[in-house]
């Protein structure tokens, strides 16, 4: 065993052999694994081997669709055999809504290059031998690239083939502390000596914990047990002649495979169990859990109706066998932020699916510094210091509890919550909020209103929060609104070299004191990690304001870049506040001060507010008169109560996230992770116009936007009014120009104001202008639509700048 190297794996399953394989793919060959056990031990040698590339996250269904070409690669490259079982898969639909579901992600497909295919019960019939009772069956999606594999054949052949490129494999050595050394490297002590590492790699499957807590981390994942079946040898099934294909039974909770002469079936079942959640026994590997064939009595009940041959089969092998989730089911991956060197590969629970695309992805962000796609929806970065394990237990199991459940756009998953609120959660709850959540705070949807329920119906048309979120857009437009702004990341960014590391950092203009400015932040590639305002309290003073949901992972790039002479602190739960929003917003202030407001278009400044100490400046998200208001949390209340009684007798309304996104599409304002994400670049969305080319200095990213400056990229954000039905634009719909799939939607809406359906999308440049018809595919329907100036609506911006 060697005593230094640049990479140390921990943990010898699918993904940590996945990540071994990639990083010797992308070059490195001074990298190595360390297994408590043999290769395999833990979930991977239990698991049923599918795999499929259904996910309601593009990026990751790419990633998936990655996985599963990838083992033919390695099956070239080892001459070994993966074990592959290419049969296709048919998930079933016995509602409307996951009917809708499936025609959503039918529509995703085709601009993915993924060959899916809409099913009618009758061709699920036919497919399946008549196999496959589809009483209550509305349809299916047909995706010819599921099936199965041989997980330990796979996981070797990752093995092999990362030897190959001069990884070395240890295994029977259990790791036993890892110790971080001043310059960011790792001591990996183990049970056969001290290894000195560059990086770490924690890819410790169900030790992941473990390993985690090593260097003092929390990993926020929990086993699950989880169990299905193998049948004797089937008739009907080793007579058809052709192997059966995959089916999906979300309404029964269930998958079902051929396994040699019968059939495998799995359940997610209700009545799940948590195993092992205060720690993974060291000795536990090659072990199953005892059955438990009370806990999916119901499932396999039902499977039996949906699956008649069954009920006819004996039973010859139960599989019962834990593996781990985290509290959203996504993969743990990347960086962890503020322990350099220690990276995660964690919480794959589909290691056959995914696991090929998390060691492309981890690869290229150790290698190449970032990866070729947004795995925001993966990054470890994705939660914060906030989450705990009682947190993390109830919304496992909730996930597992789920896993089949149809996908919502709108859903709110009520497990652990309320988890983190601020002062105002009492006050806005007594007054009607429906609640969501971002980055585990509870943050106002809308205001429900006498009667009206006080949840949103989950669904992928409009519902029942159509109408409050209309009279919400409705009182800001003719007068003012207020809504709180806790739901932003914040930063303070201070010292005597605060502007130089800015100008750097940002791709805009860093504004004078007293001065705001938008700027977006790139990485090296060019694309978008960040939309920003810059907020300058004086020459060493800028507050920062983004995402509030992405706080971890652009503070994490801040240390990544940190200069000398620039302190960074994450404010974002110190500083709350209001906005108030609409013609009247003026008036409301100016009765709250005895300053003047005459704030121009774009000011900051302090201002007493009431009694209470705020930092006000003058934007708009809402395309009107706007003002933030920020202030401590402990006044928050009290600035909240002068506010009100200032703007009562103006008609002050209250509105949430709901009216705030419908109030935005009037003036084709882009949001962040829907037309501003790292799959995109300034050029493609519009936003360089915010980029200070005559900066005298280099800013990241500039060799990569000069470039496409010079030679624009071959797609363009468009803006679009669309005939839609009863279902508006959520993102990644197709876009058909001229009978072809020529580009897709980022996101879109319902204009309460305008009374339109609108959306955003990216097209061919050479297609671009207003006036293009197109259809976009919603919902399996084809919806006429056309482009529109970006300016279509207040174009001078006359309400904005009042």
């Amino acid at each position: 065993m060697k005593t230094s190297t640049r990479v140390a794996v921990i943990g010898g399953g699918v993904v940590g052999a996945s990540v071994l394989y990639h990083l010797t793919k992308l070059g490195w060959s001074d990298v190595m694994l360390i297994e408590r056990s043999e290769l395999t031990s833990g979930s991977t040698w239990h698991a049923a081997g599918g795999f499929h590339t259904l996910n309601g996250d593009t990026n990751m269904a790419a990633l998936q669709g990655y996985t599963i070409r990838l083992y033919r690669e390695l099956e070239e490259i080892t001459g070994m055999s993966c074990g592959l079982h290419h049969v296709g898969g048919i998930t079933l639909a016995d509602n409307r809504d996951r009917f809708d579901m499936l025609k959503a992600e039918r529509a995703k497909h085709r601009y993915m290059g993924l060959e899916t295919n809409i099913l009618g019960p009758e061709e699920v019939r036919e497919m399946t031998g008549g196999l496959v009772n589809t009483d209550g069956i509305i349809g299916a999606l047909y995706d010819p690239l599921d099936g199965h594999l041989d997980p330990s054949g796979t996981t070797h052949a990752y093995a092999k083939a990362a030897r190959m490129g001069g990884a070395e494999i240890v295994l029977h050595n259990r790791v036993m502390e890892l110790n971080p050394r001043a310059d960011g490297t790792w001591d990996v002590v183990t049970e056969q000596g001290t290894i000195h590492a560059e990086h770490i790699v924690n890819a410790g499957g169900l030790w992941a914990r473990e390993v985690a807590a090593m260097a003092g981390l929390y990993a926020p994942l929990l086993p699950m047990a989880h169990q299905y079946l193998v049948t004797d040898d089937i008739p009907e099934i080793y007579e058809r002649g052709a192997e059966f294909p995959h089916v999906m039974d979300p309404g029964g909770e269930s998958y079902l495979r051929q396994e040699g002469r019968g059939l495998c079936i799995g359940f997610y079942e209700k009545p799940c169990e948590p195993w092992s959640v205060d720690g993974t026994p060291w000795g536990f590997g090659h072990e199953l859990l005892p059955d438990n064939i009370d806990k999916i009595e119901d499932s396999v009940a039902f499977a039996y109706r949906r699956f008649p041959v069954l009920e006819r089969a004996g039973v010859k092998s139960i599989i019962h066998g834990p593996f781990t989730f985290a509290p959203d089911g996504n993969p743990l991956v990347g960086p962890v932020p503020g322990v350099p060197g220690y990276w995660s590969a964690c919480g794959v629970m589909a290691g056959f699916s995914q696991g090929g695309g998390v060691g492309l992805t981890l690869a290229q962000w150790m290698i190449e510094g970032e990866a070729e796609r947004d795995v925001t929806g993966l990054d470890v970065a994705r939660f914060g210091s906030w989450i705990t394990p009682g947190y993390t237990v109830p919304k496992v199991i909730e996930n597992y509890q789920t896993r089949f459940s149809v996908a919502y756009p709108n859903e709110e998953k009520p497990a652990a919550r309320p988890h983190r609120t601020t002062p105002m959660y009492d006050i806005f709850d007594g007054m009607g909020a429906v609640w969501g959540q971002q980055y585990g705070l509870e943050v106002v949807n809308y205001f429900a209103k006498g009667d009206e329920p006080r949840y949103e119906t989950p669904s992928f048309r409009r519902t029942n929060a159509f109408e409050a979120t209309g009279r919400e857009v409705r009182a800001v437009r003719e007068g003012v609104g207020i809504n709180e702004v806790q739901n932003f990341g914040k930063f303070l960014v201070t010292g005597p070299k605060a502007r130089d590391w800015l100008d750097r950092i940002m791709a805009g203009r860093v504004p004078k004191p007293g001065r705001v400015s938008l700027t977006p932040m790139l990485a090296e590639s060019g694309r978008i990690i960040g939309d920003f305002t810059i907020s300058c309290l004086s020459e060493e003073e800028f507050q920062l304001t983004a995402s509030y949901g992405a706080q971890n992972i652009h503070l994490r790039w801040f240390l990544r870049h940190k200069a000398p002479g620039v302190e960074i602190e994450n404010i974002s739960d110190r500083r709350n506040g209001f906005q108030l929003a609409g013609p009247k917003a003026r008036e409301v202030l100016a009765a709250c001060t005895r300053e003047p407001v005459d704030l121009k278009f774009m000011d900051v400044r302090p201002m007493v507010v009431g009694q209470v100490a705020c930092l006000v400046q003058r934007l708009s998200y809402t395309g009107d008169l706007g003002y933030e208001i920020y202030c401590d949390p402990m006044d928050q209340r009290t600035l909240f109560h002068t506010l009100m009684r200032a703007g009562v007798p103006l008609g002050i309304t209250p509105f949430g996230m709901r009216a705030m996104m419908s109030l935005r599409l009037d003036r084709f304002f882009g949001g962040w992770m829907r037309e501003f994400s790292p799959d995109y670049t300034p050029a493609e969305t519009g936003i360089d116009r915010f980029i200070q080319w005559s900066k005298n200095g280099d800013f990241i990213g500039r060799d990569a936007a000069e470039a496409e400056r010079t030679t624009p990229p071959p797609r363009r954000l468009a803006h679009f009014e669309v005939e839609a039905g009863d279902a508006d634009v959520t993102a990644y719909e197709p876009i058909w120009i001229d009978g072809e799939v020529k580009g897709f939607c980022t996101s879109g809406g319902y204009s309460h104001w305008q009374g339109k359906s609108l959306a955003y999308g990216l097209i061919p440049r050479e297609s671009w202008g207003p006036g293009l018809e197109v259809e976009i595919e919603i919902l399996g329907e084809m919806r006429r639509a056309r482009q529109v100036p970006e300016d279509q609506w207040d174009g001078d911006d006359a309400r904005m700048r009042a």
